[in-house]
Order: structure tokens, then sequence, then C-alpha cells
């Protein structure tokens, strides 16, 4: 997968290679990940004050909140939910 922002609402995106996950904010886990960010100083707020409606994570381990639904960012990643065999490869 060639690295590409992609949006993740707001005006603001994400570099596609870096991200690890797109979650579901509800369960208290996700919950105490958050936190432990915002503990951190790793936690990024892109909600713009709107409710979270997903956390994105990084490879750097930072933590992304967004206003748009998990769903829908993650069709951003793939339109047509297909998986490539390179894009499965890790690059040295």
């Amino acid at each position: 997968m060639t690295a590409q922002l992609v949006n993740i609402g707001f005006g603001n995106s994400v570099v596609s290679r870096r991200v690890i996950a797109i979650i579901s904010p509800n369960a208290a886990p996700i919950k105490r990940l958050r936190d432990e960010a915002r503990e951190d100083r790793r936690l990024i707020d892109a909600t713009q004050g709107r409710r979270t409606r997903s956390v994105i994570i990084t490879d750097s381990n930072h933590v992304i909140l967004s206003a748009i639904q998990s769903e829908t960012i993650a069709q951003r990643f793939s339109p047509n939910c297909n998986l490539r065999e390179e894009d499965l490869k890790e690059e040295k």
C-alpha cells in the first residue's frame, strides 16, 4: 500500500501506512487506553468538540480520536474492502 493521507474528519488526515487499528471507543479497555495516552501526552483529539466515534491507533503508539464512524474510516482506506497481498507484507 502506498502512503496516502486518509481523511478522519473536519480537515484532519492521517498517513495510511502509520495506522495500526481503527476501533470503536465504547469498551472499557479503550477508555483506559485513551486515558493513559492523555497522561503520556500521546493523545490527539481530532473531534473538533464533537462526540468520539472512533479511536485510531498508530505505529508510533499515538491515539487519535475522531468524530467519524470506524466503518466509514475503514472504507476510506479500501473502498472495495479488498486487501492486496503486497499490502500485508511488512516493509524492510
